[in-house]
C-alpha cells in the first residue's frame, strides 16, 4: 500500500476511534430508550439461555450493555451504553469503552449482560471512579455456548459476563482492560 494511502487510512481509523469514544454523555440514548433496550436484550437473552434467566435470579444487581459498538482497521475502539438492573428496575446507567491496537478490521456490535452476585463487587462498581475490568472483582467471561452450562461453581464468582447478540465482521471479543464509568442520560 502506498504510504500516502497508508497514513490516510490510519488517519481515518483514528478519526472514527476517537468519534466511537466520545464520552457517553455526549452521545448517550435518553434513559428510557436505554431501559427499553435493555430489557429487550436481556430477554433475548434469557429466550436463548434459560440457564442465563437462573443466574439473573441469584444476581444482586445485572448491568446490560444492549447495544455495544467494536470498530477498528488496526486501531480500534469500542463503546456502548447500559443500564444497571436492581430487582428488575433501573437503578443507574454506565457507558462501557476501550481502545485496541494489532491486527484487526471491521465493525461489530454485540451485548453484554455482567452479573453481579454478590455485594463485595457491586460496591467495588459504585465506590470506583470508573472500573477498569480485569482489576477489582474477580469476573468470569462465559460465551453464549457455555452459558448453558452455567453451575453452582459459577454462582460463587464476584462478576459473571456473558456476550451474546453479536453482528457483523471482527475477528476478538473481550472486555478484559475496558472501563465502565457510570453516565446520567436525558430522561
Amino acid at each position: 500500500m502506498h504510504p500516502t494511502r497508508r497514513s490516510l487510512l490510519a488517519g481515518l481509523t483514528g478519526v472514527t476511534a476517537a468519534a466511537i469514544m466520545l464520552p457517553g454523555t455526549a452521545r448517550a440514548a435518553s434513559a428510557s430508550k436505554l431501559n427499553r433496550q435493555a430489557d429487550q436484550a436481556l430477554r433475548a437473552l434469557y429466550a436463548a439461555q434459560p440457564k442465563a434467566h437462573k443466574l439473573g435470579k441469584a444476581a444482586r444487581v445485572i448491568l446490560v450493555f444492549p447495544d455495544i459498538v467494536k470498530a477498528g482497521f488496526m486501531i480500534g475502539a469500542q463503546t456502548g451504553d447500559g443500564v444497571l438492573i436492581k430487582g428488575g428496575r433501573p437503578v443507574a446507567y454506565y457507558n462501557i469503552s476501550a481502545a485496541s491496537y494489532g491486527l484487526q478490521a471491521g465493525v461489530k456490535t454485540f451485548s453484554y449482560a455482567l452479573f453481579f452476585m454478590n455485594e463485595v463487587a457491586l460496591k467495588y462498581l459504585n465506590d470506583s471512579d470508573g472500573w477498569t475490568v480485569g482489576t477489582g472483582p474477580s469476573i468470569v467471561v462465559l460465551d453464549q455456548g457455555k452459558a448453558a452450562s452455567l453451575t453452582s461453581q459459577t454462582l460463587t464468582q464476584d462478576v459473571v459476563a456473558i456476550p451474546f447478540g453479536q453482528r457483523g465482521l471482527m475477528a476478538g471479543l473481550g472486555i478484559e482492560g475496558s472501563k465502565i464509568t457510570i453516565i446520567h442520560p436525558d430522561r
